[in-house]
């Protein structure tokens, strides 16, 4: 149970719910549009014979266009963003096919799961959240397909990639020898944006240049003044171009060694050089630089699970009821919660009563570490499935813990391998989208 991918799960579905639930004038003037297009629906393209249609197209843009507005930000060429939109929904679908011909699925508990999940991230219980859906046209049944699709897509994504990253012991040291050496004015943490101007495969030389001077023109513009994040949506060709190309605070290990040179003497604020990768032409913008502290310390957690594996025997429905019948017992005092590990749980936990011992960070996979992150402490969770089966957790105790040498190896492999899990991602995305026989029809209108 201990890996970390980069994806974080329901993570777009609460996103989706984040702009929904604000309560401004934009959702209602794009919902009349919406209205309008749904009274000429068509279809705009094809993924492996799986219809993409107008009226989808337009529900995205409908909400990339209040994100964008209730950012500050400008909202792109409606001809430009429907584009972005659209190649958005395509890697979406193809990558939702490729979960169902792996035989990966979501049962309504985990659907249930998702949407309580996004209600608390809100602060609001599942009756009301659903109330502001409605008001800004979305039904329970769109809002759970969606939650549908985004657990499927984490699921798809945390499997592909799983075996796709080795971190070996010399991986390890050269990252401590690079860290050891480092000048102290090197930034732990970066905040990154981009636009990137995609470069197609076997380009001919007339097409490098002409992306080129694209990356050129927009660098011109943003030095010039303009908006970084409109030229992002406007021109990027990334997966983050809808969110202005923010690429996000992360340690500076988890950003591919070309964008760190590339950034390296540029202050915060300031603006790259197009720097060239196998994707294309990427003009980059420091956001914001973090040094690092002198005391390597962490938050820590100790909890402990009850697990139950999902297979013939034992359905994830008739799991996630045995738990929350246990949870149950525990809370009213009928049962102990190291006494049901120690009968029920198939983790190699269970022995010692289900006792997990201090975690840092990243030690578990985003749907567990997220509940529990989540908890007080003596706080028992909800059932919840993980791609290991379905767990109780009880947060016992938190505290900050220095690292010891030991530790710091530790915690240098999963910030290397986190690193190399944002690359795979990429990489993979490309090959999803690649293999996908993909038919344009209409425009989106």
């Amino acid at each position: 149970m201990r890996s970390k991918t980069h994806a974080l799960l329901l993570s777009a579905a609460a996103m989706a719910a984040a702009s929904l639930l604000a309560a401004t004038p934009v959702a209602h003037a794009q919902g009349a549009a919406s209205s309008a297009a749904r009274q000429s629906d068509f279809i705009v393209a094809v993924v492996n014979s799986e219809p993409i249609t107008n009226q989808e197209v337009q529900r995205r843009i409908v909400r990339v266009t209040q994100q964008i507005q209730q950012q500050g930000g400008r909202v792109p060429p409606q001809a430009e963003l429907a584009r972005q939109v659209l190649e958005s929904l395509i890697v979406e679908r193809a990558q939702l096919q490729l979960a169902r011909e792996l035989g990966i699925r979501a049962d309504e508990a985990s659907i249930d799961q998702g949407e309580q999940n996004v209600a608390r991230q809100n602060q609001v219980d599942v009756a009301e959240l659903r109330r502001r859906l409605a008001r800004d046209g979305m039904t329970p049944a769109q809002f759970r397909n969606e939650i549908r699709d985004q657990i499927l897509l984490t699921r798809v994504r945390d499997r592909e990639l799983e075996s796709r990253v080795k971190v070996s012991d010399a991986d390890v040291e050269q990252y401590l020898r690079e860290h050891a050496t480092a000048p102290s004015a090197a930034p732990s943490e970066l905040n990154l944006a981009q636009v990137l101007v995609a470069v197609p495969e076997n380009a001919t030389p007339q097409q490098v240049a002409e992306r080129q001077a694209r990356a050129q023109d927009v660098l011109r513009r943003a030095r010039a003044g303009e908006d970084f994040a409109a030229l992002a949506r406007a021109y990027s060709d990334a997966p983050e171009a809808s969110a202005g190309g923010a690429l996000g605070l992360r340690t500076a290990d988890r950003y591919p060694d070309l964008f760190l040179e590339a950034t390296a003497a540029v202050p915060t604020g300031g603006i790259s050089e197009p720097v060239r990768s196998g994707a294309g032409f990427h003009v980059l913008k420091v956001i914001e630089k973090r040094q690092a502290g002198p005391a390597q310390t962490i938050a820590q957690q100790h909890a402990r699970h009850i697990l139950l594996r999902v297979g013939p025997q034992l359905t994830e429905a008739a799991a996630r009821e045995r738990l929350a019948t246990m949870k149950r017992r525990i809370e009213a005092g009928q049962a102990d919660f190291a006494a049901l590990a120690r009968a029920s749980s198939q983790d190699g936990s269970a022995a010692e009563g289900g006792d997990l011992g201090w975690s840092s960070p990243g030690q578990f996979v985003p749907e567990f570490e997220d509940v529990l992150d989540s908890l007080q402490p003596g706080q028992l969770s909800d059932p919840l499935v993980s791609r290991f089966g379905v767990h109780l957790i009880q947060l016992i105790e938190r505290r900050q813990y220095k690292l010891s040498p030991r530790e710091q190896r530790e915690m240098a492999r999963s910030m290397v391998r986190e690193s190399r899990m944002d690359e795979a991602y990429r990489s993979w995305l490309q090959e999803v989208r690649a293999r996908a026989y993909v038919e344009m029809r209409d425009a989106p209108q």
